[in-house]
């Protein structure tokens, strides 16, 4: 039997059992990190809580996500979507670091746009060792719409409210989206290896025969040879090369299928089934959206 997950259903019942002083909101919620005392009965077991999280920290602790375990280096941004799975590993005391963490239900922005847009975000897909590493002014800036938030649920909660609030938030999210976008320059370097990790991946899942038999690698098994979230390899990919880590894969294909079609005399269903096909139509389908043609019409061209 495997250790039970307690859910977390509300920002009240988080800071129940956080120990934290009763919120000012019911949807939303920014707790100062120096003031955190960890709660030793909270050690290690694992919580699932039903809310956002984006969390900024200035030094060290200790954190587990899902079957990872991760120490937050200076100066890092983490976020983190509703029910994932998280544990305190650490009993580092809060006391010497700054920053914040901020929590939100997702009915806070169910009837906004914003929450219509949420998966836009895509970073709170992104594994914690995926973080956003800021600049001094970048986190100044964050710190300004966080602290926006807080005076407005503090002091002058109105008819308002709601609507300052969610922009406040979209604001500091768009930030976090410019600032990725940065990140991701930054390492142009470290990037283009990945891409031609990805290549190499294809290739040798290819060569070793691995179509026929379990059908195209999925986006997931490709993160996972990268060492890097689904999510963030397909950004990645999308920011160096303009397509994305699906694109990829199916551009490997047809290019296959290019060669088979022009060098061997087999069927296009043979074909078909050589790349991991259970249906030829599919393949079919996807050669004629990327190349114009049917399998057959660009053999007679070829």
């Amino acid at each position: 039997m495997g250790q039970e997950i307690i859910k977390i259903q509300s920002i009240s019942q988080l800071h129940n059992m956080a120990g934290f002083e009763k919120p000012k909101h019911p949807l939303i919620s920014v707790v100062d990190v120096s003031k955190i005392k960890i709660n030793k009965d909270l050690l290690n077991v694992k919580l699932s809580p039903n809310l956002y999280y984006i969390g900024l920290k200035s030094a060290d602790c200790g954190m587990q996500y899902g079957r990872n375990h991760y120490d937050f280096s200076e100066g890092v941004l983490a976020f983190q979507s509703p029910n994932q799975v998280v544990a305190i590993t650490s009993e580092t005391e809060f006391d010497n670091e700054q920053g914040w963490m901020l929590f939100f239900h997702p009915d806070l922005i169910r009837t906004t746009p914003l929450g219509e847009n949420i998966e836009g975000y895509s970073f709170f897909s992104y594994d914690v060792h995926e973080a956003l590493h800021l600049s001094d002014k970048e986190k100044n800036t964050l710190n300004d719409c966080v602290e926006k938030i807080k005076e407005e649920y503090n002091e002058r909660i109105d008819n308002h409210s709601h609507r300052v609030i969610i922009s406040t938030l979209e604001l500091l999210l768009n930030y976090c989206l410019r600032f990725y976008e940065r990140q991701f320059n930054t390492r142009t370097a470290k990037n283009k290896d990945i891409v031609t990790q990805v290549e190499n991946t294809l290739k040798d899942y290819y060569k070793t025969g691995q179509l026929p038999e379990y059908g195209a690698p999925s986006i997931h098994y490709i993160a996972d040879k990268v060492h890097l979230s689904p999510t963030y390899l397909s950004d990645l990919l999308k920011k160096e090369t303009g397509r994305s880590a699906k694109d990829h894969i199916n551009d490997f294909l047809v290019d296959k299928a290019k060669t088979l079609l022009l060098s061997t005399e087999d069927s296009v269903s043979e074909i078909a089934y050589t790349l991991g096909f259970n249906y030829p139509h599919y393949f079919s389908r996807l050669f004629k959206n990327k190349t114009g043609f049917t399998p057959q019409k660009y053999r007679e061209v070829g």
